[in-house]
């Protein structure tokens, strides 16, 4: 085999960590904004600004990036999407209509292909690092 798969428990372990730095980076870069944007022509935005997601973005991204160029793909994948998950749905329960739960789903589901997919780029682009493995 040409790749090293890593056991179960650093796989898990390493799940555990994303999920809660994950989470953590939701609450720093989107949750002290909970307040929506009135204009004065009645409209309103947010609660999010475009540079708070961004930055949540940039901080999975290398989250992602440092988890699968170490073989750990499937804790990134779950741990990121288990992060994100847990985040809006604490982030977004007190919605009262119960569309929140759409929300979640699609938070999920975006999540999950995302990863998945930059994951298992970033994993087959990182270079030989010689551990044994042939060049």
């Amino acid at each position: 085999m040409s790749k090293q798969v890593r056991k179960p428990l650093p796989q898990v372990l390493a799940a555990l960590v994303l999920a809660g730095l994950t989470t953590a980076a939701w609450a720093g870069w989107l949750g002290w904004d909970q307040q929506r944007d009135v204009h004065a022509d009645g409209s309103t935005t947010g609660p999010y600004e475009a540079w708070q997601v961004i930055g949540l973005g940039v901080t999975l991204l290398a989250l992602v990036y440092w988890a699968a160029s170490r073989s750990y793909v499937p804790a990134a994948v779950l741990g990121t999407t288990t992060g994100l998950a847990v985040a809006a749905y604490v982030d977004w329960s007190d919605d009262s209509s119960g569309l929140f739960a759409v929300g979640v789903g699609l938070v999920v589901i975006g999540s999950l292909v995302v990863t998945g997919l930059l994951s298992l780029l970033i994993a087959a682009w990182r270079p030989n690092t010689g551990h044994g493995q042939p060049g």
